[in-house]
């Protein structure tokens, strides 16, 4: 490892850009529980248990196709069900994965299956204690050196 370089330690948000704040605030309030940190006419930051996403008054409605970002939820299937249910289409191929009305890529990915981990109590904080990482999920986080 270079001392030279900085060291990324992972990602605090995302930003979006969005048409309308109220209306992203509905749409997204309608998919998952949201907890909104602050709130302005141009912007808002919504809580993601130790992180969040940072929605932001935009003009571009442009479809992102490629460009995306992965949303860990507890249940991607009780997801996809909500999406159906507001109407909204889902994109071809395996995973939960939409665009939301201004055209951001989202997918909905669960923890069980992804290589971070969050702390005991960070969990504990969010109601997800009993969230039970798979043995393939587990297996990566110890081949990184990251296991307790």
């Amino acid at each position: 490892m270079s001392e030279n370089l900085l060291r990324a330690v992972g990602i605090n948000h995302v930003a979006l850009e969005v048409g309308d704040i109220d209306e992203a605030l509905v749409f997204y309030g309608k998919l998952f529980e949201i907890d909104i940190l602050s709130r302005s006419e141009t912007d808002a930051f919504i809580g993601l248990g130790d992180q969040f996403i940072a929605l932001f008054k935009g003009g571009s409605d442009a479809r992102d196709t490629s460009r995306h970002f992965g949303l860990v939820v507890d249940d991607p299937d009780k997801g996809r069900a909500l999406l159906e249910a507001m109407g909204v289409e889902l994109m071809a191929g395996k995973g939960v994965n939409f665009n939301d009305p201004w055209g951001n890529y989202v997918q909905l990915v669960t923890y069980g299956k992804i290589q971070f981990d969050k702390t005991p109590g960070v969990l504990r904080a969010m109601g997800l204690g009993d969230l039970e990482k798979t043995a393939a999920a587990k297996a990566e986080i110890a081949d990184k050196g990251f296991a307790n």
